[in-house]
């Protein structure tokens, strides 16, 4: 495990919302109350909500500054990045035990605003990459026509795409490419004309 758990989960649902915006030419995959309640639903964030359109506006906005740290590439960048999101959430890191977890982490009380505690708990999820030094393992898939985030927690760094459909495309495009550029068969050997 490169992370504790929930660091883990933080950062694959981070990612998860980053990639609702449906980058770079796709469809915005959270437009309405109800994609964002099938997200929360999906992660299991607890806590209080509102289930209005205010809502959905925070934590749409919330999902560009989380790529513009996941994607930045400078450690202090990302560290300000961070700090400015704690701070503006007035952050109180407390043990807390719910819903089938054991001790973690919250920085927020379950009665603030949904974006409020999604930024937190991607924040403080960033802190631990900054602080084990593992930058890197916030990625972009590698995959041509995709531009989804994703988080390697592979043990040897190797993860590239974002899931296997991406690994899939471009293996076999790659395969394609490799056939159709073969050289032709020589002169004097079977099926040459």
């Amino acid at each position: 495990m490169v992370f504790a758990h929930d660091t883990e989960v933080a950062l694959a649902s981070a990612a998860a919302l980053v990639n609702t915006l449906g980058r770079p030419e796709g469809e915005d995959r959270l437009t309405a109350v109800a994609d964002l309640d099938a997200f929360v639903r999906t992660w299991d964030f607890s806590g209080s909500r509102t289930h209005d359109e205010a809502e959905l506006a925070a934590v749409r906005a919330l999902r560009h500054e989380l790529l513009r740290l996941w994607t930045c590439e400078d450690v202090d960048v990302l560290a300000g990045g961070v700090n400015v999101l704690l701070a503006d959430a007035s952050a109180l890191p407390q043990l807390v035990r719910h819903d089938g977890w054991g001790w973690h982490l919250h920085a927020t009380t379950p009665d603030r605003p949904l974006a409020t505690r999604m930024a937190v708990e991607a924040a403080m999820a960033l802190v631990d990459v900054v602080r084990s030094e593992e930058l890197e393992r916030l990625r972009v898939c590698a995959a041509p026509d995709c531009a989804d985030v994703h988080v390697d927690l592979s043990r040897n760094r190797s993860r590239r795409f974002c899931g296997s459909a991406c690994g899939n495309r471009t293996n076999v495009a790659a395969y394609r490419a490799r056939r159709a550029g073969r050289v032709p068969a020589q002169p004097g050997s079977r099926g040459a004309g």
